[in-house]
């Protein structure tokens, strides 16, 4: 055996002693109930979201047909197809309007066999059985008086699930809405396809073909209902919208143009978005506030700052249209129907206002290769708290620096990391300035597994929402990122997300129940606790910092929270246990006058880190709920290796 070997047996020998030593003591957690601690941020734990992994078009926006307005390419219409003797081109010189510039060209030349244009989905489509489906489409023919039929087909065309026919296409542009139904014996299936057929030779232009199966609510032009109720199910207290990047654009013409994602869609031309691929906005500002809306949460509103991807920004005089238009957007969410905006709104489908507390000015400003957005943030600042003085405003340089006339009330801040580094910063904002400005998380995962996490990320993510918890005074908001991911081949350009689901189903990740249970039992105060004898663990180092040559140092194996119900004395403590071990807890219930015997452990556990939840085992790591018998003011707890629990004791 070579000396170097010898030498690393040796100290690994050395690192489990020691850890063995460590963790050889009784764990003590001492919950001081008759010290009252800090408010819990009652806007604590929200969601984030962007069009990125196909989060909208061919995810959560329930809209089936890919490239319904033919412009996802310049040159082909990508995801259309002919059937028969038929060909089909793009054209630019018959437009629906002056929003939709481009149309379909079908030139239908004989119809000895079938003649038909054939859509495939995002990946297929959502075919169940008694399913009601509703669409629409523009179109003229070029001698009018023309019959259509729609369909919805397997692949190979050898069975129709639903069929209706539309009559009477003329030679005007006009739109045509259609509904049908699949039968009682429909499978459950994505191999489908949407099929227009004719049986008239002619030349005809198709524009804005749409196909929505049932919606969240029944909502027209609405969200799919099982991941609406995924997040619902997450109990969140607010959205982030319209995204990061998202917001920003590659370039300004590339950006989150939020007048043009109001009304009609014929009146939506949809747009570049950053992540490869374009968006029809057929998710636009309204419907952001109406999911908002559907799920009882506020929206977290991010303006455009005059500062894209690439670098391009104004300052100055030349930013006060781009602050003209986020001071139109704040009235368009919560001016009343007396404002111009408001009536916007009303004329949109909602003369009621919606709630609004914060403002965020651009998008990770550190970034900001222009060093402008000191300036940039001041322009907005004042401008806002001009006419919105109630409005919190949130900075997104991860700066603190001072406004004329005041100063950002809250920073976000935003943590990519694994699960050793989340672990060994679980305590980043127990030093921070109680005084000082409030934190925004408004990015943050522990990035391992794909395409959504794996259990060492949940452990990851539920330690380190221990530290934002106990710190909620200055956390007033956190939301993990990103939420999405369409797990069909080539939908996905960021790993390691919270929510998955193809075409059919969708499923959460063991990061998303952590982020469901730290949701769910939260009470409204912070309890005091004092751990005594922590296991601890040895820090794994990442590539980067094992190439600097930096060394491991010991971290916590055990994390914990507690909160309390200030109404029923409902206390809630959270341990997270990172070891391949069950860990005797000794938890002692300081300053209670009575507890209740009979309590609740609700625990996500799994047998190796490394275990995940798939689209096709969407339940294989689950909280489970069981009761929790002779609870004391002085008991023993056993938590289970590699688990997140939550302790429902009731006290008095």
């Amino acid at each position: 055996m070579k000396k170097k070997t010898i030498l690393q047996l040796s100290l690994c020998c050395l690192l489990l002693a020691s850890e063995a030593s460590l963790n050889a003591q009784t764990t003590t957690l001492t919950l001081q109930l008759d010290k009252p601690g800090h408010a819990v941020s009652p806007t604590l734990y929200g969601l984030m979201t962007e069009e990125i992994n196909h989060s909208y078009d061919g995810g959560l926006y329930a809209e089936t047909i890919r490239n319904r307005t033919f412009q996802d390419d310049w040159n082909k219409p990508v995801f259309w197809s002919a059937k028969g003797d038929v060909s089909i081109e793009l054209d630019r010189r018959t437009p629906l309007n002056e929003h939709l510039p481009v149309s379909l060209k079908v030139d239908v030349k004989s119809v000895s066999v079938p003649a038909s244009l054939v859509n495939e989905g995002f990946w297929g489509f959502p075919v169940r059985p008694n399913t009601t489906y509703k669409g629409s489409f523009y179109a003229k023919a070029r001698k009018g008086d023309r019959d259509f039929s729609v369909s919805l087909e397997s692949k190979d065309g050898g069975r129709v699930y639903a069929k209706a026919e539309v009559t009477g296409v003329g030679t005007d542009w006009r739109k045509y809405d259609f509904t049908f139904t699949t039968a009682a014996d429909a499978p459950v299936t994505a191999d489908a396809q949407f099929v227009i057929s004719t049986k008239e030779a002619d030349t005809y232009w198709i524009d804005l073909v749409s196909l929505f199966p049932p919606t969240y609510n029944n909502t027209p032009n609405g969200n799919r209902i099982d991941i609406m109720q995924l997040l619902s199910d997450m109990k969140p207290k607010f959205l982030r919208l319209p995204g990061g990047n998202y917001l920003e654009g590659d370039f300004f013409k590339d950006r989150f143009a939020w007048k043009q994602t109001l009304g009609a869609l014929e009146n939506r031309p949809g747009h570049q978005a950053p992540w490869g691929y374009r968006s029809s906005d057929g998710m636009g500002l309204l419907e952001y506030l109406e999911w908002c809306e559907d799920l009882h949460i506020e929206p977290v509103l991010a303006v455009f700052a005059g500062y894209t991807l690439k670098g391009d920004h104004l300052e100055g005089k030349l930013l006060q249209p781009f602050i003209d238009e986020a001071l139109e957007e704040i009235e368009y969410v919560i001016g009343d129907t007396n404002t111009k905006w408001g009536a916007v709104r009303a004329k949109d489908g909602h003369p009621q206002p919606f709630p609004l507390q914060y403002i965020e000015v651009g998008n990770e400003d550190w970034f900001d290769r222009s060093g402008s957005y000191h300036q940039r943030f001041a322009q907005f600042y004042n401008a806002i708290k001009a006419k919105y003085p109630q409005l919190q405003i949130i900075s997104t340089d991860g700066k603190k620096f001072d406004i004329q006339g005041g100063a950002a009330e809250v920073e976000d801040e935003h943590y990519y990391r694994n699960a050793s580094e989340m672990e060994s910063d679980a305590d980043h904002y127990d030093n921070y300035d109680r005084n000082g400005t409030k934190v925004f998380v408004g990015e943050w995962a522990t990035r391992e597994g794909s395409p959504t996490t794996n259990f060492n990320a949940a452990l990851g993510d539920a330690a380190w929402m221990t530290g934002m918890e106990r710190n909620s005074d200055i956390v007033v908001m956190a939301s993990y990122a990103p939420l999405f991911v369409n797990v069909s081949p080539g939908a996905m350009q960021w790993k390691s997300d919270l929510i998955g689901y193809n075409t059919l189903n969708s499923y959460g990740s063991p990061s998303y129940y952590a982020q469901k249970m730290f949701n769910t039992y939260l009470g409204d105060n912070v309890i005091v606790i004092e751990g005594n004898n922590i296991p601890q663990q040895w820090q794994k180092l990442n590539a980067r910092d094992s190439a600097e040559g930096r060394k491991p140092k010991q971290i916590p194996a055990l994390f914990y929270v507690a909160t309390r119900d200030s109404k029923t004395g409902t206390v809630y403590l959270k341990i997270v246990n990172t070891q391949g071990n069950a860990q005797a807890i000794n938890i002692k219930l300081q300053g209670a006058s009575k507890v209740v015997s009979n309590g609740q452990q609700i625990v996500l556990k799994a047998d190796d880190p490394s275990e995940t939840n798939t689209i096709d085992d969407p339940k294989k790591i689950v909280p489970v709920a069981s009761p929790l018998k002779k609870v004391t003011k002085d008991f023993t707890y056993n938590a289970a290796p590699y688990s997140i629990t939550v302790l429902q004791l009731e006290t008095k």
